[in-house]
């Protein structure tokens, strides 16, 4: 029990970190069920969340993770915030995700989203997600984009410009 709470406590403080003034170390990375990362998929706030679902044995997903990582840059100090969430097999996280993720990034939280039960929480991320990767959530309060499938830079970029001018 206090396990979950002290996790989800880490989860929340991850999104909501700005990403200019936090560099993640990724020697932890915080493993979560869905009940622990549903709360991060639809806060209210003035905020844009971009939230990528994606994996390191996902080739789609490992060539578009710069573009999240130079997305979080051209961010950084405006109201949004990223969340990569990883479907890696948790026995993965110290030989594949831990390194993958310490190699590429210093900008973007990680978690590892370890359910089982995926026909249960996909259509709780969105009802058009099949459950393919790469798919990413961006949204602002109650304006949500979901793209399944792989996504360029130009289309992260324009799509958090598009939900920075709603109100």
């Amino acid at each position: 029990m206090w396990r979950s709470f002290f996790t989800v406590l880490i989860v929340v403080g991850l999104f909501g970190c700005k990403t200019n003034r936090h560099t993640y170390s990724y020697d932890t990375i915080d493993v979560v069920d869905f009940k622990m990362l549903e709360p991060q998929l639809s806060k209210s706030t003035d905020t844009v969340y971009v939230v990528n679902f994606w994996a390191t044995w996902c080739a789609p997903c490992v060539k578009e993770f710069p573009y999240f990582d130079e997305a979080a840059k051209k961010y950084s100090g405006s109201k949004v915030r990223f969340l990569m969430v990883s479907l890696d097999f948790p026995n993965q996280l110290e030989k594949s995700l831990k390194p993958f993720v310490k190699s590429r990034t210093n900008r973007l939280p990680v978690v590892l989203l370890d359910d089982p039960n995926q026909n249960e929480w996909i259509n709780k991320v969105s009802s058009d997600w099949s459950g393919a990767l790469p798919a990413t959530l961006i949204y602002k309060g109650s304006y949500k984009v979901f793209i399944e499938g792989p996504i360029e830079l130009a289309d992260i970029t324009s799509n958090i410009d598009s939900l920075l001018v709603k109100p």
